[in-house]
């Protein structure tokens, strides 16, 4: 004797037609939600929050991505050689800075995200006495600059034009320390006419278009985080960490020539 099958009701069908809708509209969002640049005012709430319209204090929390995700979709580039978002403080962070529900610090601890002037940061200091509102006065102490490169902004200058050789934002703003006006001869960089970056017995191309698709380079999507193409170009920022307490230091260790081996397959 056969089961006889259970008809669903019209509740659960619904239910299952509500949650393949919301499945598909949070797929679709990975194609972005809104143009970069737009204006926050045309964006509408549903952009980046699940409750679209209808946000109240309640769901405010329940985004369509992380901030970090929501962020870049207009801010291109913002988090390359930035001040990190997405991770959990290391030191007590001042109510005025807040966190989000994960106690993560993110892109809205620092900018207010939803003021008239949309990005506006959370408070009138500038420079290191904003940075020391978080960070202890020693932070920078140890930094080889001092911490000048990173007092400069949370995001280092990723608007710059190209200069005549054509070398990516992030480079240029490097150049502008570690170039001919570099006290320290063993900063001092030199970026020649075929954009070849000299630094003591170490020479590598700066400007240039990584390599995708060539037999002796790692693909793309196989690099590390910490390796940065800007624009899709071999930078300064490449190889070394630009906004860090160790600043200049190369993202992975020379020893064994372990940093070379991160892109090219020798």
């Amino acid at each position: 004797m056969g089961v006889p099958a259970i008809a669903p009701s019209w509740k659960y069908a619904a239910l299952l037609v509500l949650a393949v809708l919301a499945v598909f509209k949070l797929a679709t969002f990975a194609t972005a939600a809104f143009e970069p640049g737009e204006p926050l005012a045309t964006v509408g709430c549903g952009s980046c929050h699940l409750a679209g319209q209808q946000v109240r204090a309640g769901n405010a929390e329940l985004l369509r991505g992380t901030e970090e995700q929501l962020c870049i979709g207009c801010h291109q580039g913002a988090l390359t050689a930035s001040h990190p978002s997405g991770v959990q403080p290391s030191m007590e962070v001042p109510s005025a800075f807040p966190l989000d529900w994960k106690g993560d610090l993110t892109c809205s601890t620092c900018h207010q995200v939803h003021n008239a002037r949309h990005g506006r940061l959370r408070s009138t200091k500038r420079g290191e006495p904003f940075c020391t509102a978080c960070h202890a006065s020693t932070f920078f102490d140890h930094m080889a600059d001092g911490g000048g490169s990173v007092i400069i902004s949370g995001h280092l200058a990723a608007t710059l034009e190209p200069d005549q050789l054509g070398l990516d934002p992030f480079s240029i703003q490097c150049m502008g320390c570690h170039g001919d006006k570099s006290e320290d001869p063993r900063q001092r960089v030199s970026v020649g006419a075929n954009r070849v970056a000299r630094h003591g017995a170490t020479n590598h191309p700066v400007g240039v278009a990584y390599p995708e698709g060539a037999a002796d380079y790692q693909p793309v999507a196989e690099l590390t985080a910490d390796i940065e193409l800007p624009q899709g170009m071999v930078s300064c920022v490449s190889c070394h960490r630009g906004y860090s307490s160790d600043h200049g230091a190369v993202s992975t260790p020379m020893r064994g020539s372990q940093l070379c081996f991160q892109c090219h397959l020798l």
